[in-house]
């Protein structure tokens, strides 16, 4: 029975598409040779779509109508969208969204027809050098077969089915477009898998189920992925290929490292962004909008592309990750350790603390301290007089301040400009810098060591215990003066008058998403007996987490981490 395409028809494309992804994930990750070669655009695209299940799952509560409810499946891909055909696919549905976002009710073959094409423009609009072959030549193709029908009188039912067969005929089509794929004997596995999202909205819209293999990754009723008289390369390119989203031809190979981030930033600086991270890379997609962007990129400069956002904004949800058979940033150099009696190259590591005793610990653990007081924050020439006081030609600075990411971003760049090379890692809390630190390995490679470091400061959640100075409102609501407060993440979540209550409070809502290691840091005015009554509460709440206690003496009472 053919379904309107309403609020409930969009949930159950939504659990489709996942459901579809699931079974297919393996079969797109095995042709993924373009524009990496590592496997993975199936369970990339698997994880971005249980992103927006979540969210629409979320948004049912309300009774939203399809508008409501495609925006919130074009929310859940954004924010987790995972790598270049995850951008991607998270730009379509925001493209679809915004097409249909004044449509009240089922939406009808037009508003259909016009959503794909709004999804189709947007797309290539997002990412820096399109290229034909790609699961956009795929999105456009469906565009095109839905507006013609549309345009014979169509209705709803028949548009997504035309849609489909443009897009299967259009996937047939791409090693014929893209040299890459024919020598390996494969289809685009993101355009693979782009068709087993739209065959699910198919099923969705006539009340079916999706075919298994019909997204045309198999051999079998639909043209074949795999090439005829060919042997297809899963996971590997041809020798010396190039793995590059952003241009077709083999000049050798690749970047090092993919980027990817979300953006808090105003809609008018991004343009300026997606120029300076053109500049740094390749795979470039930027995509979202009303303040809410995320950015991917392949770069050999992974500490330079998220600095690049903090000149713009907050980057936040940071992922850097090796790309296979990547070579070193450094061609023409031998690695660290891997020559007979090559030294590690010098290195320091800076980070701005708020008291001596985390100084004193920073110091111990082989850092550079730079002891900054709540009211007088460093400036950018105190930044980069202690990057270049360092005496190190590799410095990673970690602000461990959200307040600080803009001058920090400054005085990396006088350094560089002195000849130092410099990465800054995004850090928000002192706990976030002592993960960080603990990962450090002057041993490794440059870049190495800031991923390692990104990645451990990124998986740790910072909550602190505050006073409050006035009464004023806040995201738990109005607090009084001289209130405790708990924050999480730099947001108020809880305040009253219990010190005790409050860090317990905080700390078992950072521990509901699961934890391993809470880290304690105690401030120069923290309640006599405070922490070791929150270890007594962790011993009894939460048994299987680890703790770890340290005297901070910053102005703060209590800072918290959890990893």
């Amino acid at each position: 029975m053919t379904r309107p395409l309403d609020a409930g028809t969009v949930r159950r494309w939504c659990r489709l598409s996942l459901d579809a992804l699931g079974r297919a994930r393996e079969d797109i990750d095995a042709i993924n040779v373009y524009p990496v070669a590592d496997g993975d655009t199936g369970t990339n695209l698997y994880l971005t779509m249980e992103s927006a299940a979540r969210a629409v799952e979320a948004a049912g509560a309300g009774d939203p109508d399809v508008a409501e409810t495609l925006r919130a499946m074009a929310h859940g891909s954004l924010i987790g969208a995972r790598g270049n055909s995850g951008t991607i696919l998270a730009q379509l549905l925001r493209g679809m969204a915004v097409e249909l976002g004044s449509v009240a009710g089922a939406a009808g073959a037009g508003d259909l027809g016009r959503a794909l094409r709004t999804a189709a423009d947007s797309a290539y609009r997002a990412v820096a050098h399109p290229v034909e072959g790609t699961m956009l030549t795929v999105a456009a193709a469906a565009a095109r077969a839905a507006e013609a029908t549309v345009a014979a009188g169509g209705g709803v039912a028949e548009t997504v089915t035309a849609a489909c067969e443009g897009a299967r005929e259009a996937l047939a089509g791409t090693p014929e477009r893209l040299p890459v794929l024919a020598r390996a004997g494969v289809v685009d596995a993101g355009g693979s898998g782009l068709l087993t999202v739209l065959e699910a909205l198919d099923a969705a819209v006539s009340g079916g189920a999706p075919a298994p293999g019909r997204a045309g990754h198999r051999a079998g009723e639909h043209p074949p992925a795999r090439l005829p008289g060919r042997t297809p390369v899963a996971g590997a390119g041809p020798a010396g290929e190039r793995p590059a989203a952003c241009a077709p031809a083999d000049t050798g190979p690749g970047p090092a490292f993919e980027v990817i981030y979300l953006l808090d930033a105003d809609d008018a600086d991004v343009p300026a962004l997606r120029e300076r991270l053109d500049r740094m890379g390749d795979s470039l997609v930027v995509v979202g909008g009303d303040g809410l962007w995320h950015l991917h990129l392949h770069t050999d400069e992974p500490g330079a592309a998220v600095e690049a956002g903090i000149r713009v904004g907050r980057p936040h949800r940071i992922r850097i990750a090796h790309l296979p058979s990547a070579p070193s940033a450094n061609p023409g150099t031998t690695p660290p350790g891997e020559g007979a009696g090559d030294p590690a190259p010098p290195r320091a590591v800076v980070a701005v603390l708020p008291g001596d005793g985390l100084a004193e610990l920073c110091r111990e653990a082989g850092a550079v301290p730079l002891t900054a007081a709540a009211d007088e924050p460093p400036s950018v020439g105190e930044l980069a007089g202690a990057l270049r006081a360092a005496g190190a030609p590799e410095v990673v600075l970690l602000p461990n301040d959200t307040a600080l990411w803009h001058p920090a971003a400054a005085a990396a760049q006088e350094a560089r400009r002195a000849g130092v090379r410099v990465s800054v890692i995004p850090t928000r809390s002192p706990v976030q810098g002592l993960a960080a630190l603990a990962v450090h390995a002057p041993e490794r490679r440059f870049d190495e060591d800031v991923v390692a470091m990104t990645a451990a400061a990124g998986a740790t959640r910072f909550g602190e215990l505050g006073t409050a100075e006035t009464e004023s409102w806040t995201s738990a609501g109005v607090c009084r003066a001289g209130d405790v407060l708990g924050l999480i993440d730099g947001d108020v979540v809880v305040f009253g008058d219990d010190p005790l209550r409050i860090a317990a409070e905080v700390l078992d809502r950072m521990l509901s998403g699961g934890g391993e290691l809470v880290t304690l840091v105690t401030g120069a005015e923290v309640p006599r007996g405070l922490a070791d009554r929150l270890e007594d509460h962790l011993r009894s709440r939460h048994p299987g987490v680890d703790t770890v206690r340290y005297e901070g003496r910053q102005g703060s009472p209590l800072l918290i981490g959890v990893e």
